[in-house]
């Protein structure tokens, strides 16, 4: 009778024990889920303004595809000789065909390109749009064409992501607008253990690396300078702190240790005769 009541009361404290350490290795477990949520104070509806000011700008080392069209197209020829081979339209524009990977005007130190005719051209902190005007304006200046149709785009418009993301590397832009947002669903999205508050962007500025923090979780991200990315930069998320992490796994650790614990206990106690 005594032995049926101690092995009861051994049960008992076995079975309370082991609720503990399931409940206890639950908690741990889902401790390392966070859910989180983009832009979560946006409402339906509602208006946000976006950073317009953050316009892109030819830096050194871009690469420049410039082409020269008109509505007599053998007078666009000699501004369009470049490496590799063109086609002219019927409407006077002249398409690429078959230009090698080193094809363009890349810019040099100073911000200048040398281009066909014209000579050296200071391209260097303008726009897409301030370059082709100028290029407009020196063609019909020297009279070469009446109303040219110059158009500018980037070659090696390309942006690294690191950090906390599912998918790290450098990535090439098709066109010459990127938002932080879309650069980073371009690489796999953010990684459970991503700050949110902590996506910085590294950007060359007068010649200076300078590094901006941008919060993913409010819409004030729109209003950021780093809002719309430029050529070459860096967008780096910081990942929670590893003290956190290491410390979720102490504790599965020790959870996993009472429960070997009890297990052996059990076995001891049944290979005795008390269960």
């Amino acid at each position: 009778m005594c032995t049926s009541m101690i092995t009861k009361k051994i049960t008992g404290a076995l079975a309370r024990l082991f609720a503990v350490l399931a409940m206890t290795l639950l908690l741990v477990s889902c401790g390392g889920v966070k859910k989180y949520m983009y832009l979560s104070d946006m409402e339906p509806g509602g208006r946000y303004p976006v950073n317009m000011e953050s316009v892109i700008m030819v830096h050194p080392n871009d690469r420049l595809d410039i082409k020269v069209s008109s509505r007599n197209p053998e007078l666009a020829v000699p501004f369009n000789a470049q490496v590799g081979s063109y086609q002219v339209a019927s409407d006077g524009s002249v398409r690429s065909a078959g230009v090698d990977e080193n094809a363009g005007y890349r810019v040099d130190a100073e911000g200048n390109i040398v281009f066909p005719v014209l000579g050296r051209i200071n391209v260097g902190g303008k726009t897409l749009k301030e370059v082709a005007v100028t290029i407009e304006t020196m063609i019909e200046n020297g009279d070469y064409i009446k109303s040219p149709e110059v158009s500018v785009e980037f070659l090696n418009f390309k942006y690294t992501v690191l950090g906390a993301v599912n998918g790290k590397g450098t990535y090439t832009v098709d066109g010459d607008k990127v938002t932080i947002i879309e650069a980073i669903a371009k690489a796999g999205d953010l990684s459970k253990n991503a700050q949110l508050d902590r996506i910085a962007v590294i950007r060359m500025v007068d010649g200076k690396q300078e590094i901006f923090y941008n919060d993913i979780r409010t819409a004030d991200i729109f209003m950021s300078p780093t809002y719309y990315l430029q050529p070459n930069d860096i967008i780096y998320v910081e990942p929670k702190h590893k003290e956190r992490n290491e410390r979720a796994w102490q504790m599965a650790s020790f959870g996993v240790s009472l429960v070997s614990l009890a297990s052996t206990l059990l076995w001891a106690l049944s290979s005795i005769g008390v269960l």
